[in-house]
């Protein structure tokens, strides 16, 4: 499978197949494609792993597509202004991303949940349940704003915003901790808790915290009286 992504704020991939190649993507992700494919919809996995799906921001029904003859291609679009991440897994990787990250996988890419630390799912900015992905093949994630990487090393910390994280490497400590000191709490702008990375492992960054990019744009919405 060949790809390539277009596209500057607003980005879509599109994925040309070999005959009997296929992808999978969330109910209705699909944008537009050619006439050549196979299209089976259902739970992927189960109602049990649907369900948990919809706890970390996916849809109950996985749609799969598959190729019938070589050159077919399909499109997949955004759905949030940033850049589309493709991640290469080679069957010992887990990655952690977070909620509504996942656009579309090869079948080989498992995607589950990941349930938090208690202290982190309640401070952390994304809840209890990230995603969760592993298996061989390639996935591709919707990262809001611009994508960072960064490499940390082993005892190496990083303090990020919560909301900006975007996805990391199961080796990474994920936790929170309290922003200190009055004065900065109150008038600091940056909210109670910050994210703490602790390596080794890549980690992802993005540059929009969704929630702060809503709360943003709140006061220009029209409302009822």
């Amino acid at each position: 499978m060949k790809y390539q992504i277009f596209g500057d704020k607003l980005p879509i991939v599109t994925l040309q197949f070999e005959a009997g190649e296929s992808i999978y993507t969330q109910s209705g992700g699909m944008t537009w494609m050619t006439d050549n494919f196979t299209m089976e919809t259902n739970m992927k996995g189960g109602l049990m792993k649907g369900l948990g799906r919809m706890l970390s921001g996916e849809s109950l029904f996985m749609a799969t597509y598959t190729a019938k003859a070589s050159g077919a291609e399909l499109t997949i679009a955004s759905s949030f202004p940033g850049e589309i991440l493709p991640l290469e897994l080679n069957g010992t990787q887990q990655w952690i991303s977070q909620k509504s990250a996942f656009l579309c996988a090869t079948p080989g890419v498992n995607l589950s949940t990941f349930v938090t630390k208690a202290r982190a799912g309640f401070f952390g900015g994304e809840g209890f349940i990230l995603q969760k992905l592993d298996g061989a093949g390639i996935v591709f994630l919707e990262i809001d704003g611009t994508v960072v990487e960064k490499n940390l090393r082993q005892g190496e910390r990083l303090k990020v915003d919560t909301g900006n994280v975007a996805a990391f490497e199961s080796t990474i400590k994920y936790d929170v901790e309290t922003i200190k000191g009055f004065t900065n709490v109150l008038f600091g702008g940056e909210g109670l808790f910050l994210s703490v990375l602790e390596g080794p492992g890549k980690v992802y960054l993005q540059s929009i915290n969704v929630s702060g990019f809503a709360a943003r744009l709140l006061p220009y919405l029209p409302h009822r009286d």
